[in-house]
């Protein structure tokens, strides 16, 4: 197929594009924060044992190694296959399935498990915690199979981070708290990169060194809201109750969405934009949040000076097709059917981690052009969300952002750039 064609305007917003990601992403990179998180700990005692789970766990790992004055005595770093970026010490680093977790996620914490077994009250477990951690941290209650398809049903139906962990809590022998459960008497310190809206720790990788306020009746009623398919012996497991209390963990939240979005505003503005803040909450639909991303560019259109609209969240993807892509994806392609008649305008958005869903994209860029474009290689936008296809379309256009791994995992950042 050939290539996209586009403007001299719209190439200026790609390159905008690219130095607002780029930036970004290098601002909430978790080495720094995690330093400053360890600064003044002094770990004395009894043993030091380090525990990374989640899609960030080696780059939290590689920084906590480095600026501990005492190293562990034995660790662990579990992540998503394809994050290794070497070794650290003398941590043992696994890489594991998601967002669908595979006999490695189990294995990788049968091992976690081991070492943080028999613990002491003067015993340590430095827990470094990041988004994806519920599939790459998970020793289920009911067997491997059923879990992958609890997991796979749920984010068919499109049920967002919150409903997914309040069932997930109750199949596991770690989430919910029951990690720090497992840990005590010992203590745990937990530095936590946050993937949630609000940065709910009950809800950041499920939870396993949080209090679990959630209820064994709000997971059975999701059970029956989404008329999943869940066998008698999972429902049976979704009414064993989580902790509501630890008393043997400290947390500290070391990043989030928040700082993703200022970060993003302050290279718009270096780049001579003005910028207007949506919102760091966006949960809906990703093609609702493609079209009203898309519907505030048009609403300001009239202005003199470039403008930067700016919004972070997590939205989701309700799968009606068998195609290739992901919610930032499907976003930036929704909006492109509603800035095809806007002048030098454009959207994207990615994930944070650099994968948007099943892909090796973080996400996609599209420009008033897009629809044009598309259209002339007979590519429908319309039959391409129906399929859930936004990969292949963006493809053909040239609209795929791809990053590679970041290290780290703060939701997703969307943005519409109006130059003038």
């Amino acid at each position: 197929m050939s290539k996209a064609v586009y403007s001299q305007e719209s190439l200026k917003l790609r390159k905008d594009c690219e130095a607002i990601v780029s930036y970004a992403i290098k601002r909430v990179q978790p080495a720094q924060a995690v330093a400053r998180a360890l600064k003044d700990k002094k770990f004395s005692g009894g043993r030091l044992i380090l525990a990374a789970v989640g899609k960030a766990a080696w780059s939290m790992a590689r920084a906590a190694w480095d600026c501990l004055e005492r190293k562990p005595d034995a660790g662990i770093v579990i992540t998503k296959y394809h994050h290794n970026k070497g070794d650290i010490g003398n941590l043992e680093i696994w890489e594991a399935g998601h967002p669908i977790p595979d006999e490695n996620s189990v294995r990788a914490t049968e091992r976690v498990l081991q070492l943080t077994a028999n613990l002491k009250e003067d015993d340590t477990v430095l827990f470094l915690l990041s988004g994806g951690g519920s599939a790459l941290f998970e020793l289920p209650v009911i067997p491997l199979r059923q879990i992958q398809d609890v997991t796979a049903q749920m984010l068919k139906v499109g049920a967002d981070i919150v409903e997914i962990n309040t069932i997930r809590k109750r199949l596991s022998h770690v989430k919910g708290g029951r990690f720090a459960r497992h840990c005590a008497p010992a203590r745990m310190f937990s530095v936590v990169l946050s993937d949630v809206i609000g940065d709910k720790l009950d809800m950041i990788a499920s939870g396993p060194a949080s209090p679990d306020p959630s209820t064994s009746e709000q997971a059975i009623k999701l059970a029956k809201k989404y008329a999943l398919g869940f066998t008698p012996r999972i429902m049976a497991a979704l009414e064993a109750e989580t902790p509501k209390e630890l008393d043997n963990v400290e947390t500290v939240i070391i990043g989030s969405v928040r700082e993703l979005c200022s970060a993003a505003m302050e290279k718009c503005r270096e780049l001579g934009y003005n910028t207007l803040f949506l919102s760091d909450c966006v949960t809906c639909e990703a093609r609702e949040a493609g079209s009203f991303l898309a519907s505030v560019a048009c609403s300001y259109q009239n202005v003199t000076e470039p403008l930067a609209i700016i919004m972070g969240g997590e939205t989701v993807v309700h799968l009606t097709g068998s195609g290739k892509g992901g919610r930032n994806q499907e976003l930036a392609l929704s909006a492109a059917l509603h800035i095809s008649k806007l002048d030098r305008t454009a959207v994207f958005s990615i994930g944070s981690d650099g994968t948007d869903g099943p892909t090796d994209a973080a996400g996609g860029f599209v420009t008033n052009e897009t629809f044009s474009i598309l259209e002339e290689k007979g590519i429908s936008i319309v039959e391409a969300l129906q399929n859930n296809d936004a990969y292949t379309a963006l493809s053909a256009c040239d609209g795929l952002i791809v990053t590679g791994a970041t290290g780290t995992n703060v939701n997703d950042l969307s943005v519409a750039l109006i130059d003038r």
